[in-house]
C-alpha cells in the first residue's frame, strides 16, 4: 500500500529517468496502491527461521476485513494457517504436518477486536504484529524504497507482472538511514525486519500504468538467515467479504473456558 502515469517517467525505457524522479515515482504508487479500498495478493518467499513460505490474502480497508491463508516448510515441518479479521476481531486456526491445532476441542481462536489482552489464567498476549500482518496493504512497503536517499533509486526498464506493463524500480536502503526517514506504521514496520536481524534491504518494485504497485520484492541477510520475498498484487478495488467461523467451533482466548472438549 498518483497523479498520472507521466509523472512517473511513463512505461518507457530505462533511460532518461533521474534518480530522484524514480524515487518519486516509487514513493507517488505506494501512497496510491496504499489508499486503494481493496487489494488480493499473493506471497512467495523465504523468512529467516520460518523458512519457505506461500501465502494469499485479500484485504478491505473499511469497514476492516481480511483474509489470509499461508503455510510455512522448514526442517521437514508444514505449518498452515488461515487468519481472519472480521468486525475488528482477529481468529485463527492453523495445523502442523496435516494436524488440526485445537483448543478446548475447538479449531479456531478468537483473539478479540484488541491487540493486547489478559487471556484465561491471566496470561497477557500481544497479537499487534499478528493483526498488523493480516490486515495491512503489502504497498506500505514499497515506501522504504522511496524513502532510501535519491542515488539509491533508479529505473531498470519495463516487464510484465502478471499479464500487466510495468515499470521496474530497483535500490538498497540500509536500516539506519531508513529509522530517521520514516513515520507511523512504517517504523513498525521496520522494526519487523530488525528482529529478524536484517540492516539492509535491497528493494525491487514493479509499478503499473495506474500507478499502482504490482509487484514488490524484498531481500535482505541477517543474523538469522535469508530473506527474500515476493509480493505480487493482483486485484484492486474489489468486494472482499470474509464471515467469522461458525461459534461452536471457536474458543474465546480472552475469558476462561467454561467447557473442555478435549
Amino acid at each position: 500500500m498518483l497523479l498520472c502515469a507521466g509523472c512517473a517517467g511513463g512505461i518507457g525505457g530505462a533511460g532518461g529517468s533521474s534518480d530522484s524522479s524514480a524515487a518519486a515515482a516509487v514513493a507517488r504508487a505506494a501512497r496510491a496502491t496504499e489508499g486503494v479500498p481493496s487489494v488480493h495478493y499473493r506471497v512467495s518467499g523465504r523468512i529467516p527461521e520460518q523458512g519457505q513460505v506461500e501465502s494469499e490474502a485479500s484485504v478491505a480497508a473499511k469497514p476492516a476485513r481480511a483474509r489470509m491463508v499461508t503455510s510455512s516448510r522448514d526442517d521437514g515441518k508444514t505449518t498452515e494457517a488461515e487468519l481472519r479479521i472480521v468486525d475488528g476481531v482477529l481468529y485463527q486456526r492453523a495445523s502442523e504436518n496435516g494436524v488440526a491445532q485445537q483448543a478446548h476441542g475447538r479449531h479456531w481462536a478468537d483473539f478479540g477486536p484488541d491487540a493486547k489482552f489478559t487471556a484465561g489464567g491471566g496470561l497477557r498476549m500481544d497479537v499487534s504484529g499478528l493483526r498488523d500482518q493480516v490486515g495491512r496493504n503489502p504497498a506500505r512497503d514499497a515506501a522504504f524504497l522511496a524513502a532510501a536517499a535519491a542515488g539509491d533509486v533508479r529505473r531498470t526498464g519495463t516487464e510484465t507482472v502478471a499479464g500487466t506493463r510495468t515499470t521496474h524500480y530497483t535500490g538498497t536502503a540500509a536500516l539506519d538511514d531508513l529509522r530517521d526517514s520514516v513515520t507511523g506504521k512504517a517504523k513498525a514496520d521496520l522494526a519487523q525486519y530488525e528482529k529478524l536481524g536484517v540492516d539492509e534491504l535491497t528493494l525491487d518494485v514493479w509499478v503499473d500504468g495506474d500507478d499502482h504497485v504490482r509487484r514488490l520484492r524484498t531481500q535482505g541477510f541477517g543474523r538469522h538467515g535469508e530473506l527474500d520475498l515476493t509480493v505480487t498484487l493482483l486485484d484492486f478495488g474489489k468486494p472482499v467479504t470474509v464471515r467469522a467461523p461458525a461459534a461452536d467451533d471457536t474458543v474465546d482466548l480472552r475469558a476462561p473456558a467454561k467447557e473442555s472438549r478435549g
